[in-house]
C-alpha cells in the first residue's frame, strides 16, 4: 500500500541542541500510526514539520503526495492537528465553535456539519452551552471534532489524552478507532504505552533523535529475549541486594513498590536455574517468582536502553 506520509533522513536543531539526527519512516493509509519517545524525543517536533508549522534543517517529507517544504498550502488542505491541549474558544458555544471552523475551512452548510459532529462526539446536549463551561474531557471532545470538519486525509492527534481522567481516555480510544475505521489516517503521539498497544496498528519509537525500531505492536514485543521473570522479596534492603546480584542481566522493571524486579531472559531452565541459586547464595531469598509476557511497555523501555523505575 502507498504511503501517505513519508518522511526521509529529516533533521532539525535549535542552536546546537540536534532533535532530529535523520528521521525515517513511512505511514500507510488508513488505521493509526503511533510515534512513541521519551520527554524530548523529538515527537512533536516531527508533527511540528509535518503540519508545516516549523522548518526543518535538511532531509524530506511528503503527505499526500505533496511535498511539507515547497508545497505547504496543498498539505495544509490534507491534514488536521489536534495540540496536546484544547484549543477551543471559551467565549463560543460548542456548536459555535465548530461552525466558525467550518466557515473558516468554506465548507457547505456548517451549520449541518457541526450538529453531526455534535452528535457523533456526544456534545448535543451542551452544542449550545459556552465551552468555557465544558470539563476537560467534553473539551478534548470537542477538539477533536473540530479536526474533523473538512474530511482531512490524515488527522494529528498529540497526546490527544493527555490531563483526562480515566473514564474520558477510555471515551477518547473508543473515538479515534471510530475515526480510523472511517479510513482516516490517525498520526497519534503518546506518553501512554498501554494507549498506543490499544490503539496503534503500527508504531515507530524516536530516541536520541533517530527511528529506533519500528513494527507492528506485536513486532516489537518479540525483539526481546523470549523469557521474562519477575522476583518479588521481603523488603527494600533485599530488594537493592538482589539487584546489585543481577547486575550483567536485562533488568525490565525495578519497583520498590512493590519490592520487585523483572528480568528479561532468553527463557530457558538452565538460565532461570543459575538467576535462583546466584540469589540463594547470596543469602537473598526469594517470596515469590513468576513468569511474564512482555507488553509493549517493557519492549519500549529495553529497545532506548532504560530500565522503568516502579516510581515513576
Amino acid at each position: 500500500m502507498e504511503a501517505i506520509i513519508s518522511v526521509k533522513n529529516l533533521k532539525k536543531s535549535y542552536k546546537n541542541h540536534e532533535v532530529l539526527r535523520g528521521v525515517n519512516f513511512e505511514v500507510k493509509k488508513g488505521g493509526v500510526f503511533a510515534l512513541l519517545g521519551s520527554n524530548g524525543a523529538g515527537k512533536t517536533t516531527t508533527i511540528n514539520i509535518l503540519a508545516t508549522l516549523a522548518k526543518a534543517n535538511g532531509g524530506q517529507a511528503s503527505i499526500c503526495g505533496y511535498d511539507c517544504f515547497t508545497e505547504q498550502n496543498n498539505v495544509k488542505r490534507s491534514i488536521s492537528l489536534t495540540g496536546q491541549y484544547a484549543t477551543v474558544d471559551g467565549l463560543l458555544t460548542g456548536r459555535e465553535n465548530l461552525i466558525l471552523i467550518g466557515r473558516l475551512k468554506k465548507i457547505k452548510n456548517p451549520a449541518k456539519k457541526a450538529d453531526e459532529l455534535l452528535t457523533k462526539f456526544n456534545l448535543t446536549e451542551s452544542g449550545n452551552k459556552l465551552a468555557s463551561t465544558y470539563s476537560g474531557g467534553m473539551k478534548r471532545r470537542l477538539d477533536i471534532a473540530m479536526s474533523l470538519i473538512g474530511d482531512p486525509d490524515v488527522i494529528f492527534l498529540d497526546e490527544p489524552t493527555t490531563g483526562l481522567d480515566p473514564q474520558n481516555r477510555l471515551a477518547m480510544w473508543e473515538l479515534i478507532k471510530e475515526m480510523a475505521v472511517t479510513g482516516t489516517t490517525i498520526f497519534l503521539t503518546t506518553q501512554y504505552l498501554e494507549e498506543a498497544e490499544a490503539l496503534a496498528n503500527y508504531i515507530a519509537i524516536l530516541h536520541e533523535g533517530e527511528i529506533a525500531a519500528e513494527g507492528t505492536p506485536g513486532d516489537l514485543k518479540e525483539m526481546l529475549p523470549s523469557g521474562m521473570i519477575k522476583l518479588t522479596f521481603s523488603g527494600g534492603d533485599t530488594l537493592n541486594k538482589a539487584r546489585l546480584e543481577l547486575t550483567g542481566y536485562r533488568v525490565a522493571n525495578f519497583d520498590e513498590a512493590t519490592t520487585s524486579i523483572s528480568v528479561l531472559t532468553e527463557g530457558t531452565v538452565d538460565e532461570l536455574t543459575t538467576i535462583l541459586i546466584k540469589l540463594k547464595e547470596a543469602g537473598i531469598e526469594v517470596l515469590k517468582f513468576e513468569q511474564l509476557t512482555p507488553t509493549l511497555e517493557d519492549a519500549f523501555f529495553a529497545i532506548i536502553g532504560y530500565e522503568k523505575e516502579g516510581n515513576e
